[in-house]
């Protein structure tokens, strides 16, 4: 899964979106649950160390069975000490990649087992560049 860094743009530190009390049943909506709680500005709610996190675009079918699916929004952040089973975005020989973190078989992971594990040698330039704290996968287009 190859990765694409997303320019830093002007960023809205506060942007309030209607949050509804009730959870949502993947059933018949009950008529009485449109109650807006409160507002919800999903920086706070994603977002725990702003300074250290960043946004990137995954590419690719690498780790679709991590709820990463082709052209997600990654939420990455630095400040996170890699660990076992990890999902985190890697630099190996300069390319960005996104992968499972293997720590005791020294190697990095696909989700998806048409895809290869990539050990982790001494041959190759590998710096881990953070841990994926969230994905958020488009489930259409609205456009």
């Amino acid at each position: 899964m190859k990765i694409t860094l997303i320019e830093k743009q002007e960023v809205v530190t506060y942007l309030p979106l209607p949050f509804f009390a009730s959870s949502v049943p993947a059933g018949f909506p009950s008529p009485a649950d449109d109650y807006i709680e409160a507002g919800l500005d999903l920086n706070e709610y994603l977002i725990k160390h702003p300074s250290a996190t960043y946004f990137a675009r995954a590419c690719g079918e690498s780790m679709v069975e991590r709820g990463i699916q082709n052209r997600a929004l990654l939420i990455v952040d630095r400040s996170i000490q890699p660990r076992q089973d990890h999902v985190v975005i890697a630099v190996i020989n300069g390319e960005l990649t996104c992968k499972i973190l293997d720590i005791e078989n020294k190697q990095l992971l696909a989700a998806n087992p048409a895809y290869e594990p990539v050990a982790l040698n001494e041959d190759i330039d590998f710096v881990i560049e953070g841990v994926v704290i969230h994905a958020i996968n488009p489930l259409c287009t609205p456009w």
